[in-house]
């Protein structure tokens, strides 16, 4: 399993990707136009399947998450889903 963070461009086609069924688990939307991606493929297939529901002049970026990031302003739950997925960075 891993979490993969999603930038699209135009908030407003993130209607077009939540209920779609992809090669995700589940998705949370932390704030507008972000998106939080459960997933057992990769970040390339997201990438791609996310693409292709969205218009052409939507921009798109998808990054794999491997810790836990700091958040603040995030959707309610955001952290809280994070939590249970993500661990801890590494203390220095």
């Amino acid at each position: 399993m891993r979490v993969c963070l999603a930038w699209l461009g135009d908030p407003a086609q993130v209607a077009a990707v939540q209920g779609t069924p992809g090669p995700w688990r589940e998705i949370v939307v932390a704030g507008p136009g972000l998106l939080l991606v459960e997933t057992d493929e990769t970040v390339s297939r997201v990438y791609h399947e996310l693409k292709w529901l969205l218009s052409d002049d939507c921009a798109l970026l998808v990054a794999p998450v491997a810790e836990r990031p700091k958040a603040r302003g995030a959707a309610r739950g955001t952290v809280a889903w994070l939590r249970a997925r993500l661990p801890l960075p590494d203390r220095e």
